[in-house]
């Protein structure tokens, strides 16, 4: 019985097979800023107002604007590492340019919940650094 119990306690404490992602990839961002903590916390702050002014501009204008907007946040996603954020907005830009209205809506909810969940973390990020 005693064995049986370790055995179920192991399978409970077991690691995820699929690694848990993080809204933002620290290392590589790391790697961008060379290390540098100030350059990191500023490139966050201006990540995130960036995000939320494409994003408002998502949610009101034309498709092409619409795919451009996305293609410029998946570049500075990806620079930062955001790596959620950025699969999101490659989502949105390929419905875009495909002209598919209900898919683009459909990926623009998807990136709000992205930097939603992203934003949470830099603003903890940003609260712990002070």
């Amino acid at each position: 019985m005693v064995e049986l119990t370790q055995t179920v306690m192991k399978a409970v404490f077991a690691p995820p097979l699929v690694p848990v992602e993080r809204p933002i990839d620290f290392e590589h961002l790391s790697r961008m800023t060379l290390g540098d903590r100030v350059l990191e916390r500023e490139v966050l702050r201006l990540f995130m107002r960036q995000a939320e002014m494409l994003l408002a501009r998502m949610e009101t204008d034309r498709a092409g604007v619409i795919g451009a907007a996305a293609h410029t946040l998946k570049g500075s996603a990806t620079g930062i590492g955001a790596w959620p954020i950025a699969r999101a907005a490659a989502d949105v830009e390929a419905s875009a340019e495909a002209g598919d209205h209900r898919a683009m809506q459909s990926a623009i909810s998807i990136l709000n919940a992205a930097i939603v969940h992203t934003s949470a973390e830099i603003s903890d990020t940003l609260r712990a650094a002070n």
